[in-house]
């Protein structure tokens, strides 16, 4: 069951339409990414969703709830880590988190919480001397203290190293088993392949692609390449004739074919029919970068293609005008 619904959603500064007729659904109990490129209106797409800002059309219903007019009872389910916060430079650690528990019914004990983010040994510390790492985990921490049945992650793990990234991804999946349902904005896309069940592609405003991972993976026009150092030459008849295949090329002793599932088959058939060895051998399949990468690209290429189409149109109206 959908417990995040948003239809036409639409949002405009200046004249510009930052957010384009957005529709999206959020199943209860899921990891739920929004993947796009600088300024294509995800975070803007989300705080709508989190009712910091006012859509200029279209709905959202955030379990059941209208994130304008029922703002406070939504503040009551719904968790959320900003892609930019302060807090009082003064306030400590232990301070933000019990404050921020004051603000809930019935909320959780931020003691295993932050000892989950290695935050227990930093509860002394002063909001202003923390790190920007730091201050992402407490932020974090601080959106799950309300125990929400919804969390907001924009930019979740922005200024951690990688293994507090990777710490930080076992947590996300605990509170996902936990029930609660995740909506997680990220420019990382091994980030997103590993924690989403689904993603959403916005880039221009508008929703370009929906899918899991893997099936966005599968949609990409990139090929699968298979390099080895072959033990002996192979038959440029048989090489030319591999099923699927896209190009063949030999980089000194190593042969680079790039094709599909069928043509890594189809290889590891030849070498055992010519009883040839490849010395390493390396296949590395289409991945979410090289699937964002096509499908924002051609967003590109259509904008650009409709902006030569309206320039087109405008020269043809001024001729006319000019014939008259």
């Amino acid at each position: 069951m959908a417990i995040v619904e948003v239809k036409g959603l639409r949002k405009s500064y200046g004249g510009r339409a930052v957010v384009d007729g957005v529709d999206f659904t959020v199943e209860e109990g899921e990891i739920f990414g929004i993947l796009g490129p600088n300024g294509a209106g995800k975070t803007t797409a989300v705080e709508c969703v989190e009712g910091l800002r006012v859509p200029d059309a279209g709905t959202i219903r955030v379990a059941g709830l209208d994130p304008v007019r029922q703002r406070r009872e939504l503040t009551r389910i719904l968790g959320v880590q900003l892609q930019e916060s302060e807090l009082q430079a003064k306030l400590t650690v232990s301070e933000a988190l019990e404050l921020y528990r004051t603000f809930y019914p019935e909320p959780a004990d931020w003691r295993p919480i932050a000892e989950r983010l290695g935050l227990d040994t930093m509860l002394d510390r002063p909001f202003g001397k923390l790190s920007g790492g730091w201050k992402q985990r407490l932020f974090i921490a601080l959106a799950l203290v309300g125990r929400p049945r919804i969390v907001v992650f924009d930019e979740l793990t922005t200024a951690l190293d990688p293994r507090a990234r990777r710490d930080t991804w076992k947590l996300i999946e605990g509170v996902r088993d936990s029930g609660v349902t995740i909506l997680l904005v990220t420019h990382f896309m091994e980030e997103a392949e590993h924690l989403c069940d689904r993603v959403a592609v916005i880039d221009r405003g508008k929703l370009v692609a929906l899918d899991s991972p893997a099936g966005l993976v599968s949609r990409s026009d990139s090929p699968t390449t298979i390099s080895f150092r072959p033990s002996r030459p192979l038959p440029d008849a048989e090489l030319d004739a591999l099923p699927g295949a896209v190009s063949v090329n030999r980089q000194g002793s190593r042969l680079v074919i790039n094709g599909t599932d069928d043509t890594v088959n189809a290889v590891i058939t030849m070498l055992a029919r010519n009883g040839v060895t490849a010395a390493e051998l390396r296949v590395v399949d289409a991945t979410l970068d090289d699937a964002f990468l096509g499908l924002t690209a051609r967003e590109a290429d259509a904008s650009a293609g409709r902006a030569v189409t309206a320039e087109s149109a405008d020269a043809d109206a001024d001729a006319v005008r000019g014939g008259h």
